[in-house]
């Protein structure tokens, strides 16, 4: 069943003043990691793609880059009767959605560039449940987040943990340091690695043409360097006899 990863930023300026000093993971990134790249696609197209879109992204690019054939592709991965040539669009309607979010869910298409790997991959690992909030849940990076924690099926509830300390003889709670989730399908590790997934394709996305850019200019470099060397050899015939 289709979710939505509801309002993951609003707009930049409200997300830099929702900031926190949370330490963000480390998280790696290959685009080069086909499967990867392909559990990443599935996990936004079954749990983001609900609320929020990937305009500037087709479905044709997606599954042409990440090796999916198109006919596998429209059977599992396209849900509402797209062309595969079509742009990655949600089919909620965005003036409902600022109703019920209080604000349109994002696109995502270049999400990664503006927040980074390590603050999605870390900002998706730390809901933890919260009384009183709109949708039971807070985050430790995203204070006061306006989203659901759609994930949750996968992690399991969240709560948080604290580390604590000796006061006047007695252990109290001191600053909350991590999340622990028990009862999902996923174990930790293998929530983690979801995780990673996702924000892989996620930084693909943000940047398709990114492995072929860094190859021609490998390839531009090299070509540099044996010019020079020509150039070099050529200088000193020519210049061999002036003194």
């Amino acid at each position: 069943m289709r979710k939505c990863l509801a309002l993951l930023l609003l707009i930049p300026g409200m997300a830099l003043a929702a900031g926190s000093n949370y330490p963000l993971d480390d998280v790696d990134i290959d685009l080069t990691d086909k499967a990867s790249l392909q559990n990443g696609a599935k996990i936004f197209m079954n749990y983001c793609l609900g609320c929020h879109q990937m305009q500037y992204q087709r479905y044709q690019r997606t599954f042409n880059d990440l090796g999916i054939p198109e006919e596998l592709g429209e059977e599992y991965l396209q849900f509402t009767g797209e062309k595969v040539s079509d742009y990655i669009t949600t089919p909620m309607p965005q003036e409902g959605a600022a109703t019920w979010f209080g604000a349109p869910p994002p696109d995502l298409t270049l999400v990664a560039r503006v927040r980074g790997p390590e603050w999605l991959y870390t900002y998706l690992r730390t809901f933890y449940k919260e009384e009183g909030k709109t949708f039971g849940v807070n985050n430790l990076v995203f204070p006061n987040v306006g989203m659901p924690h759609v994930l949750e099926p996968l992690q399991g509830t969240p709560v948080k943990v604290y580390r604590e300390k000796m006061v006047d003889g007695e252990m109290q709670k001191t600053e909350v340091f991590d999340v622990v989730a028990t009862g999902g399908a996923l174990t930790p590790e293998e929530y983690d690695e979801t995780i990673r997934d996702l924000v892989n394709f996620l930084e693909y996305t943000g940047e398709p043409t990114r492995l072929k850019s860094e190859a021609i200019g490998r390839n531009v470099l090299i070509f540099i360097a044996i010019f020079f060397v020509l150039a070099y050899l050529l200088k000193k015939e020519y210049w061999r006899d002036v003194k």
